[in-house]
């Protein structure tokens, strides 16, 4: 690294996960019912790629909360680490895997060796309108698949939606708090 050393590049990188976290919970979705708005956007997600899974979710310090999930009855949380949503808040793109079972991203992920046999893997970034990466929208399949370029243009569309819910629900926060005043 030139012009600095490691640690400041932690402080900044650690400095940069807090800011993000801080963007997850000014929305006050962690820790709450389902909403119709996520669920539908979840259902479209998984009928778009017909799957069997879909979901979105919120990806937080030490766990991923889902905010909708089609597919999976009683499951509301995840562990974070070793976390697919958490690989893709990392990137700007569209994340796919076409066959866990022999993509290295994923070989040894429990969802892959697990029960749940994951094969099929697509998320889009859920970006604020200030440029946070707070999750993902995401389809979910126990066979191999390849994602067609349009099916890849609607997830982004979903994440984009749920983006949109999320700052209208932050306005009704707003509003609430500033009625109360």
């Amino acid at each position: 690294m030139t012009g600095g050393n490691s640690y400041e590049y932690l402080d900044t990188a650690e400095a940069a996960e807090r800011r993000r976290l801080a963007a997850v919970r000014r929305y006050v979705l962690v820790d709450q019912p389902v909403e119709d708005a996520y669920d539908r956007i979840a259902f479209l997600a998984g009928t778009i790629f017909d799957t069997p899974i879909a979901t979105v979710s919120l990806v937080e310090q030490d766990r991923v909360w889902l905010a909708a999930c089609q597919g999976l009855t009683g499951v509301r949380q995840v562990g974070r680490e070793p976390g697919l949503c958490a690989s893709v808040i990392a990137q700007d793109d569209t994340y796919v895997v076409t066959d866990a079972a022999v993509d290295p991203r994923t070989l040894e992920h429990p969802l892959v060796r697990g029960e749940l046999g994951l094969r099929f893997y697509a998320a889009a970034p859920i970006r604020t309108h200030d440029g946070y990466r707070l999750g993902t929208v995401n389809v979910i399949d126990s066979r191999p698949r390849t994602a067609t370029p349009r099916q890849l243009k609607a997830l982004q569309h979903l994440a984009s939606m749920v983006s949109d819910e999320l700052e209208l629900r932050l306005s009704v926060i707003r509003n609430a708090a500033n009625a109360k005043q």
